[in-house]
């Protein structure tokens, strides 16, 4: 099996308006497919990221530079993710068809993790 991570793309004021009711029912669906994927035996590890707040860094000038971000007014922001494993994209893209992420406006990438990269194996 291979990692792969699952990265969630959403407009920021996607839910910002939403009834507590309504978002109250969004969550269930979010967590129901959560609960799914990690009686799987395929979950590795997810979060789902803090609206506000973040950095953003860059080189200028051959000097680190960090700004506050992200910003409000961004049309997308990565909101989460999930770690999850799979034998190769066609069975990650089976994996992830079901997640409601797509039925509230927002955009899914898979992207295989490099074994050879940093970090433990």
């Amino acid at each position: 099996m291979r990692k792969f991570m699952v990265i969630l793309h959403q407009d920021p004021a996607r839910f910002r308006d939403l009834p507590a009711d309504q978002m109250r029912q969004v969550f269930a669906k979010y967590q129901a497919w959560a609960d799914k994927v990690r009686a799987s035996n395929r979950y590795v590890v997810s979060d789902k990221l803090a609206e506000e707040g973040g950095r953003v860094m860059t080189l200028q000038g051959g000097r680190p530079k960090v700004i506050d971000g992200p910003y409000a007014e961004a049309k997308e922001v990565v909101a989460g993710y999930f770690t999850i494993l799979a034998e190769d994209y066609d069975d990650a893209v089976n994996m992830v068809r079901d997640c409601p992420h797509i039925n509230y406006g927002g955009r899914i990438e898979i992207r295989q993790t490099d074994p050879t990269g940093c970090g433990p194996h």
